[in-house]
């Protein structure tokens, strides 16, 4: 009897190759962790590029972002490669490198695995397609979660007794008007404090924020970072205590369930009024006047008590006239002279690159007896200004210049039209 042994087909086909990528992070941007991420990097390219089972799928890594954050770019990208079946296995130097969280760990674990793709975390020896590897997963993903919990506490411990002592933290690359000596300390740096100085004396002349940031982007003045300026960046710069020696600490806190993103502090978590701190570009008595104006406005205004940007009805014509080119509503403003005019404000707001808006005097409004939404056009005829009125309703179905019944030369109507005096709006 003879026997012959046939070899599997499976046998003689060539075995496949993993593709074998790895996940590195690091959660600063310093120098020595960015050599640290530059390893990682060498280090797991040669690991896999050695494997005569592996093909290289690559090293995806993130610098200065928290384990906590799901959305990190190469995180992501990484995640989006092995669902398109690009990668096999992901190679990690330890649960908390891949994650800081706990769900977010298993979630994604789990999902992988659905895929048949696995995750090899070195230090703990745990491989996600392994029989205990999701029991293990979930415990020592705990112990991570746990242990960046305890530094984070730890963090704020030490943060509070820096706060306890009077040490403040000021970036000055984002903080104009100051630089800081070889000890830290808040130094004026003179020709940016001319520009601050100019801002307080502006808006203490009766120039509005709007108005203040327009010439300054009109003249090319530079911002602390190079930009434009804004109305919100004026508001800022004439709220900030800094500008006259003073400091607040703690402004802004993170919730405990809100991680990476900062909140505004308003009695939540203790803070901490420093006075004379360092030296002041305005004076005490100049910046006490500037946040009475702007009380004042605010309460002229009427902002709502929640702090939020909604105006109640106190002039008669608020939320009624309306932009045509941007379907936003005119809001009113006083300009020079303690003129009152309405503008657009999608322009006020961002400018005539957004919108290039409409303006129209109070006077010229008021008289026109505007009781429902209506759109507001400029229009010119032989070259004389004119400003044509249309209901909200009637302009969005593209009726255009509601007319009056008043007939023109040719027996025909003419158009609800209504030409300006001369000194009712500046041309």
């Amino acid at each position: 009897m003879r026997v012959k042994i046939v070899t599997p087909k499976s046998e003689l086909l060539e075995v496949k190759k993993l593709k074998v990528c790895a996940y590195a992070r690091v959660s600063s941007d310093s120098l020595k962790q960015e050599d640290s991420l530059e390893n990682q990097t060498s280090t797991y390219e040669r690991l896999i590029s050695s494997n005569p089972d592996y093909e290289f799928a690559g090293v995806y890594a993130d610098q200065g972002i928290s384990g906590y954050c799901e959305n990190r770019p190469a995180f992501q990208s990484m995640l989006e490669k092995a669902k398109n079946h690009e990668i096999d296995l992901i190679i990690t130097k330890s649960v908390s490198r891949f994650a800081r969280n706990t769900v977010t760990v298993l979630k994604v674990a789990r999902e992988l695995k659905e895929l048949g793709i696995g995750i090899f975390f070195e230090e703990q020896n745990i491989n996600t397609l392994s029989g205990d590897g999701e029991m293990m997963l979930a415990v020592l993903a705990s112990f991570a979660q746990e242990e960046s919990r305890s530094m984070s506490e730890n963090n704020k411990w030490t943060m509070k007794k820096k706060f306890e002592r009077g040490e403040i933290m000021v970036n000055t690359t984002r903080f104009m008007g100051y630089d800081k000596n070889e000890f830290g300390e808040l130094v004026i740096n003179r020709e940016q404090a001319k520009i601050v100085r100019r801002i307080f004396d502006m808006y203490l002349s009766g120039i509005g924020m709007f108005r203040i940031a327009a010439l300054l982007n009109d003249e090319n003045v530079p911002t602390i970072t190079g930009g434009k300026w804004y109305e919100g960046t004026i508001r800022g710069m004439l709220k900030n205590e800094k500008y006259k020696g003073d400091c607040i600490l703690q402004k802004y806190y993170t919730p405990e369930n809100r991680r990476n993103t900062s909140v505004r502090n308003n009695g939540e978590v203790q803070s901490y009024y420093i006075e004379e701190n360092h030296p002041a570009i305005v004076s005490k008595a100049e910046w006490d006047k500037v946040q009475q104006i702007m009380q004042r406005h605010k309460e002229q205004r009427k902002i709502a008590a929640d702090g939020t940007d909604k105006y109640k009805n106190r002039y008669p014509l608020s939320g009624i006239l309306i932009c045509p080119y941007c379907g936003k509503a005119l809001r009113r403003k006083q300009v020079y002279n303690k003129r009152i005019e309405w503008w657009c404000s999608t322009y006020i707001h961002d400018g005539k690159t957004a919108c290039k808006g409409v303006k129209i005097s109070d006077e010229e409004a008021s008289k026109q007896n505007i009781t429902e939404p209506t759109v507001v056009e400029e229009v010119k005829i032989n070259g004389e200004k004119y400003y044509s009125y249309t209901s909200k309703e009637e302009f969005d179905r593209g009726i255009r210049n509601k007319p009056s019944d008043r007939p023109n030369k040719d027996g025909g109507i003419l158009p609800r039209i209504h030409r300006p005096r001369r000194t009712a709006i500046k041309l």
